[in-house]
């Protein structure tokens, strides 16, 4: 923790989260940093959010924060006009208004060590944890134990379909919940996760020879090539799910560091709100079906 007796500015915890996630590892396309707010202002409360959404704004609004520290960035890409008559000009007029500043750490959050698939893995107790997907040697990025997903042994192997039960359980809940695919009796014993997006490392998982992987945003065709040729059980669970839990290890590194209070939203910025299941039918109603 600083041992300064003043509150921190917002440069002194842009620099401290540069230290721990420097914008150097996020990827080319990527658009980290300090967004808005004014340097020199005080921070005394951060709010940690997934989305900048107009939800999660308000909410921290009213819990009082002087600065926002998100993981998706707001202006991703680039605008030619931040009116207040639009959605994310909205935003931006409304943090401007409260003089609240406002902070992204994205993909330079998903490769540090920890990170935001170490904040995953821990929340089903893996060991011997090893980056899923290296950076390339010689880039910003390369060092030891940093990278993409996270790999490791659960505590206790488990089929798969006990291991999608326990995931539904130690995730934050979502309508979407967590579905899996592959043989329901298959026993996992090592896990690969990446949180948010992980459909691009089905390869990754398939090499590092883990039993099943959990990440979000799998689709249709990729996963079905990616079992049917013969690659580990898969878990897709909602994006926001497998993102949430990191907010907890940022908030405890900047309490340890500055003291300032800190507020963690729970808010479901997840797009999909409802979930049902197709009803099981008996054998004359199979029958009667077809």
């Amino acid at each position: 923790m600083s041992t300064s007796a003043a509150p921190p500015t917002v440069a002194d915890v842009v620099a401290a989260l540069e230290r721990r996630y420097p914008p150097a590892w996020a990827e080319d396309w990527d658009r980290v940093g300090l967004v808005l707010g004014e340097p020199a202002a005080v921070v005394r409360r951060v709010a940690c959010v997934v989305d900048v959404v107009a939800e999660t704004v308000a909410e921290a609004l009213a819990a009082g924060a002087d600065l926002i520290v998100a993981h998706h960035p707001l202006l991703l890409r680039g605008v030619s006009s931040v009116a207040p008559t639009t959605y994310k000009g909205r935003i931006v007029h409304d943090l401007i208004r409260a003089d609240v500043a406002l902070y992204v750490a994205h993909t330079n959050a998903d490769v540090a060590d920890p990170g935001v698939s170490d904040a995953l893995a821990a929340r089903f107790g893996l060991t011997g944890l090893r980056p899923l997907h290296r950076p390339v040697p010689g880039s910003p990025a390369a060092g030891e134990g940093r990278g993409i997903g996270r790999v490791g042994e659960l505590p206790t192997p488990m089929t798969l379909a006990e291991l999608t039960r326990y995931a539904a359980a130690v995730l934050p809940a979502t309508a979407w919940g967590v579905r899996a695919a592959g043989d329901p009796q298959r026993l996992v014993r090592t896990l690969a996760v990446s949180g948010g997006s992980g459909d691009s490392f089905l390869a990754e998982a398939t090499a590092a020879g883990v039993d099943a992987f959990l990440t979000a945003d799998l689709r249709h065709h990729p996963a079905g090539e990616h079992l049917a040729a013969g690659g580990p059980a898969l878990l897709d669970a909602a994006h926001w799910a497998t993102e949430r839990p990191w907010l907890d290890d940022l908030a405890a590194h900047l309490r340890a560091e500055f003291g300032v209070e800190t507020f963690v939203s729970d808010l479901d910025t997840d797009p999909w709100t409802l979930h049902a299941a197709a009803p099981a039918l008996d054998d004359k109603e199979l029958h009667r079906e077809g």
